[in-house]
């Protein structure tokens, strides 16, 4: 015609004496020998002279070469043998450049073509990656095939399906994890197909032109099968939304494995990486060092649970971890319970999470948990029960084992908690036995409470304080701080520890059954009820309010003394109710929002305090007047954001 063949070779046109342009710095996107210039053409000889091997030559020498070979193979119909040798040769080159995005794509188009010319077996199998923008012509026919024969589809082969589809959408889960990916998606969709996936055949029939990399020719094709046409599924949605929702499905389920592969990339058959895994994996990959670590949990669990923290991050991550933080507890957490055994407390519910010198309980869950966050709301009132009665046992500073008895008796008792939840509250208890909560964490929870939780509070401080028998002072004090967190008049702990029961809460009755005629009304045993000493009482209540009385004039002495009549007027209506060094330290505190622990205690040491009077009598001040606590007990002491701006604008003010 008007123009050469782009592939060839015109010996009559000039060269140059040496090829040295081959990074193509003068090579056109669409090269053709007779076109380019004389150092190109010598630089593509030389290219080929030295047996078309070298990958650091630019692409656009390999695809001058490659136009030759597709014209060869499509328009010239060589024989078979041929063929096959010339499909050897792209495939070769393809590798070659497998760096190459334009390499990859079009080479793979012609690779595709030429394997279903050949009736290439290899094309019966699925394909999970694709550089195309369309899915591959011999999915097309493999999936038109199977559905005109009224065949159902593999998971394989739907996953290939979406895998290839210009609309999927594919979260990170899919790409950073494939191979758990595509396990877990033949598990998911198993479960859901058990006999394959039944797909409607569309009356479309497939047709495909192939345009060729060189923009000379194109080829149009008409697949058959046994002489008949093949169904085209481009464009059925349905099959693509089911394996899209199953996709959905998983990445979630990969979602906590594939976030510490994200950290870790060399982490993947570590102790962590594999306990983050899906239950259903673990048997498809497995790790010797998970079952280590249910050993080591069993042996914990079984010397009583009571573990550092610091032990089971070091165990979970290799190594001792100077500061530890919440999300490393949630994954600790979770870790174990893919084993089977369970950490107390958790990060998700507890009120604060355990110190670096703290333990921590390991517990039998009594089978592997995914989801350590679905629980029912009752199980949240009763933590927070338990809190609440741990806090009160622990006032006379000795927990008895009828105390603890009366709060497991209690979890037993508590209706609509399953076994695994109860195993939690247990674990829980042992962890509040052997650290004491405090007022200022419970204070937050007690003021949200709903009438019912109140009286189930109630119920419970009144029971715990009637457990060893003997009331003291010291509960009785503690009792008063829940009642008053409560909204209640702290009056009325005096009348329920005396009743020994919460007289004005719900009580349950028994239905009434009609007796015999004449028979005779029962005596009352209401006094059997209580067993205190109405005259105790009375004297424990003479000596709190007296003690209260004596604190109250001594603090009132020291602020008098500590201001010496220089506190600054508009200081003290800010912070009115503090001492003049709570004050000063108030003042410093809110001028950041986040204090560590050694930070803190250097601070209440310039101001001449102790660190954990401070805390509470700061946390107490500021209930009272902000209905919240001034420092949250995280990692250090995070400030209250909403105090401190209103602390700082009364002050400048």
């Amino acid at each position: 015609g008007y123009s050469k063949c782009r592939a060839y070779i015109d010996p009559s046109l000039p060269v140059t004496k040496a090829g040295t342009d081959m990074a193509g710095n003068s090579l056109p996107y669409w090269p053709g020998y007779s076109d380019i210039p004389a150092e190109c053409r010598a630089t593509y000889l030389d290219w080929l002279a030295g047996g078309r091997t070298d990958a650091s030559y630019n692409p656009g020498y390999m695809f001058l070469y490659f136009y030759g070979l597709e014209r060869r193979f499509l328009v010239d119909r060589p024989s078979d043998d041929e063929k096959r040798e010339i499909l050897d040769e792209v495939l070769r080159l393809q590798k070659l450049y497998e760096s190459s995005g334009s390499a990859r794509r079009y080479l793979g188009s012609f690779i595709e073509i030429a394997k279903l010319d050949l009736n290439d077996k290899s094309l019966q199998e699925p394909i999970f990656e694709n550089p195309g923008w369309e899915i591959p012509l011999s999915l097309k026919m493999t999936l038109g095939a199977s559905v005109a024969a009224g065949e159902t589809l593999s998971s394989d082969w739907v996953l290939s399906w979406l895998m290839c589809h210009p609309e999927r959408n594919l979260r990170t889960p899919a790409t950073r994890c494939p191979e758990e990916f595509k396990a877990l998606f033949k598990l998911r969709f198993d479960e859901k197909f058990p006999g394959g996936l039944k797909v409607q055949t569309p009356k479309k029939i497939l047709k495909e032109s192939y345009r060729a990399a060189s923009g000379e020719f194109h080829v149009d094709l008409s697949p058959a099968l046994d002489g008949q046409p093949i169904p085209d599924i481009s464009n059925l949605k349905k099959p693509v939304n089911i394996a899209q929702k199953i996709a959905d499905q998983v990445t979630d389920e990969l979602d906590k494995f594939s976030r510490f592969i994200g950290r870790k990339p060399d982490g993947r058959g570590s102790l962590e990486a594999q306990a983050l895994l899906p239950a259903d994996l673990r048997q498809l990959f497995p790790s010797a060092e998970l079952e280590n670590l249910k050993t080591w949990a069993r042996s914990r669990a079984e010397a009583g649970g009571l573990t550092p923290v610091t032990d089971v991050i070091a165990r979970l991550e290799g190594g001792e971890s100077g500061k530890i933080g919440k999300r490393q507890l949630m994954d600790a957490a979770d870790a174990l319970a893919r084993v089977g055994f369970g950490m107390a407390p958790d990060p998700r519910f507890s009120l604060r999470t355990p110190k670096a010198d703290e333990p921590v309980v390991i517990f039998d869950l009594g089978t592997s948990v995914e989801k350590l966050e679905e629980v029912s709301s009752r199980f949240h009132e009763a933590l927070i029960e338990l809190a609440i009665g741990t806090f009160v046992a622990h006032a006379d500073g000795h927990f008895a084992e009828a105390e603890r008895l009366t709060l497991r008796n209690r979890i037993l008792n508590t209706n609509g908690l399953d076994e695994q939840e109860q195993r939690r509250l247990f674990a829980n208890l042992d962890w509040l036995v052997a650290v004491p909560p405090n007022m200022s964490l419970l204070r937050q929870k007690l003021k949200s409470a709903s009438l019912e939780q109140q009286a189930s509070i109630r119920a419970a401080v009144v029971a715990i304080a009637h457990a060893d028998t003997v009331v003291q002072s010291e509960e009785v004090a503690e009792i008063e701080k829940i009642y008053k967190a409560l909204g209640i008049d702290p009056k009325a702990a005096y009348n329920d520890l005396h009743a020994g029961r919460v007289l004005d809460g719900p009580v349950a009755m028994r239905g009434a059954e009609p007796g015999a005629p004449g028979e005779a009304i029962p005596p009352d045993h209401s006094s059997v009820i209580s067993r205190l000493d109405p005259e105790r009482i009375a004297a424990i209540r003479s000596d709190t309010k007296r003690v209260s009385s004596v604190l109250g004039d001594i603090f009132s002495t020291d602020e008098t003394n500590d201001t010496n009549g220089d506190e600054p007027p508009a200081l003290s209506s800010a912070l009115a109710g503090l001492s003049v060094k709570h004050a000063g330290l108030v003042v410093e505190i809110i001028e950041r929002q986040h204090w560590s622990e050694e930070e803190f205690l250097e601070l209440s040491g310039r101001h001449e305090l102790m660190p954990s009077g401070t805390l509470e009598a700061l946390n107490e001040w500021a209930f009272e007047r902000y209905d919240e606590a001034l420092l949250d007990e995280y990692d250090g002491y995070d400030v209250s954001p909403n105090i401190s701006a209103a602390l700082k604008k009364e002050i400048e003010a």
